[in-house]
């Protein structure tokens, strides 16, 4: 499986419905994983973006897929990013 970070940030309506019901962001990783997408780790962070997520999923299309449908609610916007772990990238010298 393939490794992406995914920075989100809130829209007005995100942020009303996570003050209404925090929990719902678990939620909402529960259906990604039921899209075919693993999160490996989640963070709230203070600066340009809301969330930090790094996520696993079997391809490009998968990834695609789970930003479009996410986005597509009106309560976030995804900014997605491919990686690689430090010691695939060193592999990749050899």
């Amino acid at each position: 499986m393939a490794l992406y970070i995914m920075m989100t940030n809130l829209t007005d309506e995100g942020r009303k419905t996570v003050k209404a019901n925090p929990h719902r962001i678990k939620e909402v990783n529960k259906e990604v994983e039921a899209m075919g997408v693993k999160v490996l780790a989640q963070y709230v962070v203070l600066g340009q973006y809301d969330f930090i997520n790094i996520v696993e999923a079997p391809n490009n299309e998968t990834i695609a897929k789970v930003a479009t449908e996410l986005g597509s609610r009106g309560t976030l916007q995804t900014h997605t990013y491919a990686a690689l772990t430090l010691d695939d990238f060193i592999k990749s010298f050899r």
